[in-house]
């Protein structure tokens, strides 16, 4: 959407034949990223370049060996507006001054054959001027019309995430005996299964209609969806999979299940792409200042 017509053949193309894989670089581990007004990465002009500098982590795909490129989020102005501050850059991670850190793992859990997240410092980078992605202090735009449809993404596979954790459930409880009978037939279990389910329900209908709003709108008219199901989402996964781990005892927090390991990066994503608080102002905001004219009107 914002890279150029020579920006796409160098590395979007790459990427959609999967040849290479890229990192998101936003995250910083000195400051609450959940206001990117913090950030603090420096993108400094110099000449025909740009020299970054800065530590970025959970910068996602990055250890994954076909990881060629980082799109890294970082300051290049700081006197102007906080949210014109930022700007993206592209830096391929062979250049010199990038160096990865270490592998931030998600409770240990290290994303498999992705690669996992990374924490990487930016040693004074240098990458040419044509490198920069849109604009000078487009950053935070860029950033905002990337996370909405990736959140809906993300809400799409947690949707999937809780759908296995319901059916492993229903298989463990009718297939396990205890205290005489099949653990299905608790009327506590029966709770559990019937509420997976309706929630599950809600949570894939108002994901569905976020997704038709922004296909028939747009992703801002649409902000007040996409903030809801970034918060209904990873909340119900979380529950689902929580009783469906109970539901199997030891097994259920064992590697040997992939229960465990759902429940992790469920659990991850009410904090990733912006914590719930942050969505729950959001919401509140939009809503309060949809209330502002007729609460003055009520008034007068």
């Amino acid at each position: 959407m914002f890279g150029t017509n020579e920006q796409q053949a160098r590395w979007l193309r790459p990427l959609l034949d999967g040849e290479i894989r890229s990192a998101f670089s936003m995250t910083e581990p000195e400051v609450a990223s959940s206001d990117a007004t913090n950030i603090a990465t420096r993108i400094e002009r110099d000449g025909g370049d740009y020299v970054v500098t800065g530590r970025k982590w959970w910068s996602s795909g990055a250890m994954s060996p076909r990881c060629a490129l980082a799109i890294v989020m970082g300051v290049t102005d700081p006197a102007a507006d906080p949210y014109r501050r930022q700007s993206m850059i592209l830096v391929p991670l062979a250049e010199p001054g990038v160096h990865v850190r270490r592998s931030t793992s998600v409770y240990g859990y290290a994303d498999g054959p992705h690669g996992g997240h990374a924490e990487i410092d930016y040693d004074h980078v240098r990458v040419p001027a044509t490198n920069l992605l849109g604009d000078e202090g487009s950053g935070f735009a860029i950033a905002q019309a990337r996370l909405g449809p990736g959140r809906v993404h993300h809400c799409m596979r947690l949707i999937g995430m809780a759908d296995r954790a319901l059916d492993l459930m229903c298989r463990r409880v009718t297939d396990r005996v205890a205290f005489g009978g099949p653990l299905a037939a608790q009327g506590v279990i029966q709770e559990w299964i019937a509420d997976a389910y309706i929630r599950l329900e809600q949570l894939r209908l108002l994901v569905l209609k976020t997704a038709w709003l922004m296909d028939t709108t747009d992703n801002r008219t649409a902000r007040r969806e996409i903030a809801a199901i970034k918060v209904a989402a990873p909340a119900t996964a979380v529950w689902v999979i929580d009783r469906a781990i109970q539901a199997h005892g030891g097994a259920g927090i064992s590697p040997d299940l992939p229960l465990a390991s759902l429940w992790a990066h469920a659990r991850t994503l009410q904090i990733a792409d912006g914590p719930d608080e942050v969505h729950r102002r959001s919401i509140a905001r939009d809503l309060l200042r949809s209330q502002q004219p007729a609460a003055s009107g009520a008034t007068r």
